[in-house]
């Protein structure tokens, strides 16, 4: 926990809170750390944060700070750059089961390989939150109700969800002139 408060000082400035735990040679390291792993430059300060909060919710639960903070960090940045690309991999097989599960019968082999492409390029564009709710709906053939109680949130939540997600799909596949 000393070690904490002294980063947090040495780490006061302009692009630091008063509690922050990572001094500027730490955020830098973790930054190298998640580019190097692969980690595209726009998620990077996502990476960071999530440092940030490990470092915070272990002091947070009592335990001791880690005898090498540098150290420490750097080892959370590898393991989150492999979740990244965990992810990442996930979505992109998601993408393809979607696209090949669902195949028009009025279009040809050809039409009908494009409009999957397309519809599973447009769902990795959607927000999650609007992602999971079309993907529970049309894909696992949930019901409305069903989507609320698998997510947790209220039905009239699922339903402008699915309204926002459905014209936003609906818009991406006109302005490639799928459909």
């Amino acid at each position: 926990m000393a070690v904490l408060r002294r980063n947090a000082r040495r780490g006061r400035g302009a692009d630091h809170a008063v509690d922050d735990p990572l001094d500027a040679a730490q955020e830098r390291r973790v930054r190298a750390v998640l580019a190097l792993g692969g980690v595209p430059q726009a998620d990077l300060p996502d990476g960071v944060q999530q440092v940030r909060l490990r470092l915070l919710e272990r002091a947070a639960s009592g335990r001791e700070a880690p005898r090498d903070v540098s150290a420490w960090v750097a080892v959370v940045a590898s393991n989150l750059a492999m979740d990244w690309h965990r992810a990442k991999r996930r979505q992109e097989r998601l993408g393809e089961r979607l696209a090949s599960l669902r195949e028009p019968e009025h279009a040809s082999g050809e039409d009908s390989r494009l409009l999957q492409l397309a519809v599973a390029q447009g769902l990795d564009e959607l927000p999650d939150a609007h992602r999971q709710v079309l993907v529970l709906r049309f894909y696992a053939d949930l019901p409305v109700r069903g989507i609320a109680d698998e997510l947790g949130i209220p039905e009239g939540t699922v339903k402008s969800r699915l309204h926002s997600a459905v014209r936003a799909l609906r818009d991406r596949l006109h302005e490639d002139e799928v459909v």
